[in-house]
Parts: C-alpha cells; structure tokens; sequence
C-alpha cells in the first residue's frame, strides 16, 4: 500500500523524532502582489515604495502570512506531505522579510502520536541565518493504513 501513497509523502508510521524538511524561496515583487491579489490585503506597507519608506521598516515588506505560508508548503509538500490535515499554527513575526530575501523554511518533529496519527512541528523561517518567524504546527498525518 505504501507504493500507493504520493511522492515527497512521510507516513506517520514512518516519522521518527528530529525529523527536519526545508526549503529556500526568494521573495520577489511578482510574489507580493500576487499575495495582495489573493488574499485583498492591500497594505501599502507591502506595495507602495514611498508610503512603506515612511514607516518604522523603511521599505517594503513582504506580508508576513506569505513567509508563513512557507512552513505550510514544507508542512503539505515534504514532512509529512501530500495527505497531511493542519490542525493548529502558532506564529510568532521576530522581523520583516523585505523583497529580494531568501527565506529558509524549516519543520522538525518534537512530538508524534501514533495512534491518533498527530504530529507536532517545531517551524521556523530564517533570512540569512537570522530568525524571522518562528511557531510550532500540529497536524494529522497521513497513514499507511487506509481506513
């Protein structure tokens, strides 16, 4: 049955504690706007040049729900991968991710239940080695044992 399960999928019987998943993505304009698009924030914080200048960030920033919508894509695409059910999301914004950033998107596994197949990540999104998001998702992991 195994075989039948997506690639870049982990099932809960075979996540093991300290289990890490990543990826790096350059922030571009093309993704701001794109992000203002969907989710209609339209926070000139986050599109216009002069108006972002005049605030405490002196200069664009990206959304932060954009950064954190990294972690879900590590979270849906790798660890555990296709299947998964988030459950829960802390965030906590430690800085501003600015266009032009590679944003490091990294999950860990600090605590797993089998039997109710729930996982609990350690998340974190870093610019350059420095933190700029960090939370904690717990979500339903998909099982070999199809019900």
């Amino acid at each position: 049955m195994f075989d039948n399960l997506p690639r870049g999928t982990i099932p809960i019987e075979d996540i093991e504690m300290g289990m890490t998943r990543s990826l790096q993505k350059q922030i571009t304009d093309r993704d701001i706007e794109l992000f203002a698009e969907v989710s209609t924030d339209r926070n000139p914080v986050h599109l216009d040049d002069d108006y972002a200048q005049e605030t405490i960030f002196e200069g664009r920033i990206a959304h932060g729900m954009l950064t954190a919508g990294l972690i879900s894509a590590v979270i849906g695409e790798q660890l555990p991968g296709h299947g998964t059910v988030y459950m829960g999301q802390t965030l906590k914004f430690l800085a501003p991710v600015r266009p032009g950033d590679v944003v490091h998107a990294e999950v860990r596994v600090v605590e797993i239940d089998v039997a109710k197949r729930r996982v609990t990540l350690d998340c974190h999104c870093s610019v350059d080695g420095r933190k700029v998001l960090v939370g904690e998702a717990r979500v339903l992991a998909p099982s070999r044992k199809f019900d």
